[in-house]
């Protein structure tokens, strides 16, 4: 059995994101399906971390971005490559971190609670892009450089271990 660590509010950003790829990588050790690791790494993040009100995936499906495994409240399903936070971190391949959505050109509220975003664009190793990692929260300016950071490396583990691995 997976146990959640819950004291990581008494650290620092960097050793939160220590801890959490620690934990995602015993999560997704021994599990080769790409949505159930995509479910149980949406759901480590959200009840790890504070101020959250959404972290989930949008996986590309060739043409555009499809919501994926999440947490949080019902979301936007289909996303344009180049619109709004997430179709433009696949487009850049680049994380956008955004303290307020509002002042983003072409956000899309999905939910109106949100204040602040970061999204993750995952890559595979051939360059072929995956999707992104999506997290929302009620705070403005919730995310910093350490959350840029400590989430590119939560996702360099899940394309390592989730995508790499997958059932095909």
């Amino acid at each position: 059995m997976f146990q959640l660590s819950n004291d990581l509010s008494q650290s620092s950003k960097p050793e939160q994101y220590t801890a959490l790829a620690e934990m995602a990588r015993g999560l997704l050790a021994d599990e080769r399906d790409l949505v159930a690791n995509a479910a149980n790494f949406s759901a480590l993040v959200y009840h790890s971390l504070a101020d959250l009100n959404w972290a989930g995936f949008y996986f590309f499906d060739g043409t555009e971005l499809v919501v994926g495994p999440f947490q949080g409240k019902p979301a936007c399903v289909r996303i344009a490559i180049g619109r709004g936070v997430c179709g433009t971190a696949a487009q850049a391949r680049a994380t956008q971190l955004v303290r307020d959505v509002h002042a983003f050109p072409g956000h899309i509220a999905c939910d109106a609670a949100s204040r602040s975003e970061i999204v993750v664009p995952l890559v595979a190793p051939d360059g072929t892009l995956i999707g992104v990692w999506d997290v929302d929260s009620p705070r403005e300016a919730r995310f910093d450089d350490a959350d840029r950071a400590g989430m590119e490396a939560l996702c360099a583990v899940f394309v390592e271990l989730a995508w790499g691995r997958r059932q095909r």
